[in-house]
């Protein structure tokens, strides 16, 4: 998760849309974990981390970021969070990766460095950005490195040492309007290029919910087949 769009969207980040479906799309990767060490890394506010909590997945959760101004400790629902900046030698059973390894150069680098000290049982969740030919403003502003296709990952993960064991493309319902989109913005801006610019915005609370409705839809139906398209990549991983 992204500081930056923590800070657009604010109090309503636990509510949009967006994180309610994404981290529901999670939640589905795990849905056979239960009561494990997290570790998420890149965790901004923490939204995942609580979701896995309260889900039952993790039992106590550590966040790094080297954003963070402070380290801290809380407790979510009974269930302690620790946030931190950086961690040396990682040994949690369960490591989430959401939309971290596009920022990075040398992403097979950071994957190995979090998950080398894996336990023989342990999972690794990674979700990336999809397509290169996607790339827009969204990207720059985010300060993304690349997008992926769903072999690409594939092979981050296996170059880093761990066993693929499956991977789907999500948002694939809003992939033809989003394509649309950002396809004719880069034609109308192929001189000068995209301008930095998030996404990301507050919607009405009538069309967030539908929003919503249309993501658990999919999440439903196509998620558990779609090897083709979308806008996000889940990649479920362990050690080979």
């Amino acid at each position: 998760m992204d500081v930056k769009e923590e800070d657009i969207l604010g109090p309503e980040l636990a509510r949009h849309w967006y994180y309610v479906s994404k981290g529901r799309a999670l939640l589905s990767f795990l849905r056979h974990v239960r009561g494990v060490s997290l570790l998420d890394v890149g965790a901004g506010s923490g939204i995942f981390s609580r979701q896995l909590l309260d889900a039952g997945v993790c039992a106590r959760a550590t966040c790094v970021d080297p954003a963070y101004e402070e380290e801290r400790t809380e407790s979510h629902n009974g269930r302690e969070i620790v946030f931190v900046r950086q961690v040396d030698r990682p040994a949690q059973e369960l490591v989430v990766m959401m939309d971290v390894l596009e920022h990075v150069d040398d992403d097979v680098g950071l994957l190995r460095h979090y998950s080398e000290n894996l336990p023989a049982d342990g999972w690794v969740l990674i979700s990336v950005p999809a397509f290169q030919f996607l790339w827009s403003g969204h990207d720059i502003f985010l300060e993304h490195r690349r997008r992926y296709t769903k072999r690409q990952i594939e092979d981050v993960v296996s170059r880093a040492g761990l066993t693929v064991v499956r991977s789907r493309y999500f948002f694939g319902f809003l992939f033809p309007a989003a394509a649309a989109i950002r396809l004719y913005a880069a034609w109308r801006l192929k001189r000068q290029g995209p301008a930095p610019k998030s996404d990301l915005r507050k919607v009405p609370a009538l069309l967030n919910r539908a929003l919503i409705l249309l993501q658990n839809v999919e999440r439903a139906t196509l998620f558990r087949f779609n090897i083709f398209a979308g806008l996000t990549i889940f990649c479920l991983a362990r050690r080979k």
